[in-house]
């Protein structure tokens, strides 16, 4: 995921879910202006650059899915689909 603008995100409280409804929270992270965070499934250590959501099976769907990002008032802010069936 990346900040596109040139001001930091607080993320505490923003998620990340797919079709499905899996959901990652976002906690104690602030993304800095024109910066990359990448979400990963599985287990390890947070840090400023990687994040992981502590599961043990895949979230994201590779034959088509979608991403979706909402802030912590619920509000969507971006989506990102791929696969047959995205728009």
């Amino acid at each position: 995921m990346t900040n596109t603008g040139r001001h930091a995100v607080n993320l505490d409280g923003w998620t990340l879910s797919d079709r499905a409804d899996h959901t990652y929270s976002f906690k104690d992270l602030r993304l800095d202006g024109r910066s990359t965070v990448r979400v990963h499934t599985g287990t390890g250590r947070d840090t400023r650059h990687d994040v992981y959501q502590d599961r043990r099976a895949y979230v994201w769907n590779n034959g088509a899915d979608q991403a979706t990002l909402r802030n912590d008032r619920d509000r969507i802010i971006d989506t990102a689909s791929w696969g047959r069936n995205h728009h």
